[in-house]
């Protein structure tokens, strides 16, 4: 599905600006029309700005010559719509998809993009495509690779929903397919076979058994999961199968590193056949960062760890310190009554506004 968007002011509420980015569907995979609607509005709205397109993605920044560069990022993909679009508004809640993951952020950062024209610190704005589906098609990713020099930044913020909280770094994510194998046989014979199944019993058993790490980085505490997250195996109603499958899944502390959580987790499951299917590292705080202390000076708040993976980890990959901040509610990404509170939009807006300007 192919949408002409209408034309956005950046220059407005940030309340209505996000109910306009609402609007517009943005379906992973379809967000062209409201890539071109933010293109379109930043190069006539900002001449301050320089502006580049890359894919479905939209980039711009200033150049002034400022000895700190701050990055602001945000996807502009949703899932799939749930009856959810367009946006109503029901007192100081606005209810659509993407409210809160993460149109809301996108809002904050386009109308502080426009209307700060003299920076403390200089500002590239990054909104990207394609973040809720797998990895490989990342818009950062496709900027990594383009655009490099478009990611340099001092601190880089993403606008994830966070509810108003500063939320530092981000887990690393691990999945992995655990196999056992047996013999297969007549259950009316099951001497004659091995159950494949009944071994994924002890898969399971050692996973019951795991007591996770809790990790305190920066004052921020991690905290670690090892779970079975599907199990798949059998032939028939009247065959022992021979083969089954446990997928499981490791969220870990940012203090490991991609190899050392493969490592820990083929520890744990040690005489299994473990197959690792995905893996993303984490990102650690980056609070140490002179550009991150200002940032908490100006929010105020007490940073604490995200439990997830968001592209945080992107950044911290490239040296870039990075953190979460938006004004949505984690809690309601993704579900049909997404919503975001009207004063939480305000609210990161104003906080954006006063680090930006120093």
């Amino acid at each position: 599905m192919t949408t002409t968007a209408p034309a956005l002011d950046l220059t407005a509420d940030p309340v209505e600006l996000t109910a306009a980015l609402v609007d517009v569907p943005s379906v992973s995979g379809d967000e062209g029309a409201l890539a071109g609607a933010i293109e379109h509005a930043l190069r006539t709205q900002a001449p301050h700005l320089e502006v580049v397109r890359s894919g479905a993605s939209v980039l711009a920044r200033t150049n002034l010559g400022r000895p700190r560069r701050v990055l602001l990022a945000g996807h502009i993909d949703t899932v799939p719509i749930a009856g959810n679009v367009p946006s109503r508004r029901d007192g100081d809640t606005l209810f659509g998809c993407g409210t809160s993951d993460m149109k809301a952020g996108d809002a904050v950062i386009a109308h502080l993009a426009v209307t700060l024209t003299e920076p403390a610190h200089d500002l590239t704005v990054v909104f990207y495509d394609c973040e809720e589906i797998e990895a490989a098609r990342n818009g950062l990713g496709r900027i990594e690779r383009e655009l490099p020099e478009w990611l340099r930044a001092d601190l880089a913020i993403l606008g994830e929903p966070t509810d108003g909280m500063v939320e530092a770094g981000c887990q690393g994510t691990l999945r992995a397919e655990v196999r056992t194998m047996g013999r297969r046989a007549h259950s009316a014979r099951s001497w004659l076979g091995d159950n494949a199944i009944h071994r994924a019993g002890q898969v399971l058993s050692r996973l019951a058994a795991y007591r996770p790490r809790r990790v305190d980085i920066d004052g921020c505490e991690y905290r670690e999961g090892l779970q079975a997250v599907k199990v798949t195996g059998g032939v028939a109603g009247n065959v022992v199968p021979d083969e089954a499958v446990v997928t499981v899944n490791f969220r870990f502390a940012p203090d490991r590193s991609a190899d050392q959580a493969v490592a820990h987790v083929r520890e744990v499951l040690d005489g299994f056949d473990v197959e690792v299917t995905d893996l993303s590292p984490g990102a650690l705080p980056g609070l140490a960062a002179p550009a991150a202390q200002e940032f908490l000076a100006a929010t105020g708040a007490t940073p604490r760890a995200k439990y997830g993976w968001t592209d945080v980890s992107r950044f911290a990959a490239l040296g870039v310190p990075a953190i979460n901040y938006g004004p949505g509610d984690p809690n309601l990404a993704h579900t049909r009554e997404e919503h975001v509170d009207v004063a939480r939009i305000r609210e990161a807006t104003e906080v954006l506004r006063r680090f930006l300007t120093g």
